[in-house]
């Protein structure tokens, strides 16, 4: 299995991100889309991003009531995003909900449970009244989320290899947190280069700034994916 890069399209315009990923066709497949884009244009952003030869992951990290979540999944009905995060900490309800609208709005989307935030650690976690370190905490959602039919997660790739071996190679792994040897960290705290997180056991990888701030960036993206083929 070769891991997939996925760029990670954190830019304020649609029009700059387009002009941005155009050059980028035929290095990558896929984007992943934010609030932040999401909220300023609208659903139709989408569809915009498709229609420029992009495989679209929609990273709303929906969490609230089942029936909320539910709905929201079911409002993006038809709209092409392959993948689409809902916050596993929304609980098995919420999920199960979630997975039931997914199947009948959204059937190619692959739902992926948000398990803890790469920005996340353990002090941070001990502050909002989680004291399990994140390895832990992890491991107790995703088992929770497999539990209920989810077929992806998201996380660390400091935790890929004990949720490879506690879920086996059929769950898709999604990480951010990656960066180059030579990167920055910039808000990240739990991170790998993108050999790791291969070697490890990532079905995809996040990378955004690595790309996004390079001073070439299609070089950028195909070292990385230069890197993840090996």
């Amino acid at each position: 299995m070769v891991t997939e890069l996925i760029l990670a399209v954190d830019l304020e315009d649609k029009e700059v991100a387009k002009k941005f990923l155009a050059p980028l066709r035929g290095e990558l497949s896929w984007v992943k889309i934010g609030l932040q884009m999401f909220l300023k244009y609208g659903p139709a952003v989408v569809d915009e991003f498709a229609d420029a030869g992009f495989r679209v992951f929609l990273d709303l990290k929906l969490h609230d009531i089942p029936n909320t979540v539910a709905s929201a999944i079911k409002s993006l009905r038809g709209r092409p995003c392959g993948m689409l995060t809902i916050h596993t900490l929304g609980g098995a309800e919420m999920m199960r909900r979630a997975i039931d609208a997914a199947a009948d709005a959204l059937p190619q989307t692959l739902l992926l449970g948000v398990t803890v935030l790469t920005s996340m650690d353990e002090k941070q976690l001990a502050g909002i009244g989680v004291p399990a370190a994140p390895m832990r905490q992890v491991e107790l959602l995703a088992k929770l989320a497999a539990g209920t039919g989810m077929r992806g997660l998201v996380c660390s790739p400091l935790e890929l290899p004990c949720l490879r071996r506690e879920l086996g190679g059929e769950i898709a792994l999604v990480t951010p947190g990656i960066r180059p040897k030579t990167a920055t960290l910039d808000d990240q705290s739990r991170v790998m280069t993108p050999a790791e997180a291969a070697d490890a056991g990532a079905s995809f990888i996040v990378v955004g700034r690595p790309i996004l701030k390079a001073a070439d960036p299609v070089s950028a993206a195909r070292a990385i994916r230069t890197e993840l083929a090996r």
